[in-house]
């Protein structure tokens, strides 16, 4: 094993401070490169694939696992050479939950020792962007609509001061506004809502069960459209989030695919694992289990 940790000193503040003052204490020490400016966590790991490291390990939040699990597909060879680890120091760690990894950094380095390997699912979207194609990979989730639309709003300071109700905050912002609705076509089928989301697991937002028969090794993707997003559908969610009960809301479409598109009348933003990168249209398709993660057996035991 010859680790190299892609670390981002701004995740969740104080959690990241003390995993970089513990890191010297974990056996075998990771070779740690810590991110500067967005976008820096894929270039980093796509040089640490490049330097023959194995397991690349992500420590931070949503967002610097989908920028290192782009920068390992950006180099040839790298999805079947190098292995993905994680340690979950965001505010939401959607991925890390999906896994069942430890929330508690050291408890998570453990797992990384130890734990089995998996293969999963990796997501990808196509969107054009000044004349040129461009592509994300995406390990856990993407949507266009309100969700999209309420990340743009979040303050970095917010972030990391309230955590999740910085993304309450901005989502009610959004709501408050104009909806542009936003079109899903997935072969014959079409729907079109206020807000899509698109599934590699079940889990959305942290804990909640958006997709709740989802795996993230079942080859498809899955996608919920909501056609309006009312003041019940907030509160509904809300309560879903606190219980961490599947959400349940009339007028919801649920598809399963390969390959979808989704498109509006207007540019709407398009968010991969909690990010925005691009806008609509777009072409999603998966990776059928094309990503390599060091995590604990799945349920069933689903391992490479």
């Amino acid at each position: 094993m010859r680790p190299c940790v892609v670390f981002n000193p701004a995740a969740r503040g104080a959690r990241a401070r003390r995993f970089l003052g513990a890191l010297q204490t974990l056996s075998p020490p990771g070779t740690l490169w810590p991110t500067h400016r967005p976008g820096h966590a894929g270039e980093l790991a796509a040089t640490a694939a490049r330097e023959g490291f194995d397991p690349v390990i992500a420590a931070g939040g949503d967002g610097t696992v989908s920028e290192v699990v782009d920068g390992l597909a950006g180099v040839p060879g790298a999805l079947d050479a190098v292995r993905l680890a994680v340690i979950p120091l965001g505010t939401m760690n959607v991925f890390a939950r999906e896994l069942g990894l430890p929330l508690r950094p050291h408890a998570a380095w453990q797992v990384i020792q130890v734990g089995a390997e998996r293969r999963l699912d990796l997501g990808r979207v196509e969107w054009t962007e000044d004349g040129r194609r461009r592509a994300r990979h995406f390990v856990q989730l993407a949507g266009a609509g309100l969700d999209s639309r309420a990340i743009a709003r979040v303050r970095w300071t917010a972030k990391q001061w309230t955590g999740p109700l910085a993304y309450a905050l901005a989502g009610w912002q959004a709501w408050r506004g104009p909806q542009p609705r936003v079109e899903v076509t997935a072969g014959t089928t079409r729907r079109a809502g206020e807000l899509v989301l698109i599934g590699n697991g079940r889990l959305y937002a942290g804990p909640l069960p958006m997709f709740p028969g989802a795996r993230p090794d079942d080859g498809v993707l899955e996608v919920r459209v909501f056609e309006r997003i009312t003041w019940l559908t907030l509160v509904r969610f809300a309560l879903a989030w606190l219980t961490r009960r599947p959400l349940r809301v009339p007028g919801t479409h649920d598809l399963r695919a390969e390959r979808l598109e989704i498109t509006a009348a207007a540019p709407v933003p398009i968010e991969v694992d909690g990010e925005n990168v691009g806008v609509t249209p777009g072409v999603f398709t998966v990776g059928p289990r094309a990503l390599r993660v060091l995590a604990p057996p799945a349920a069933g035991g689903a391992v490479a």
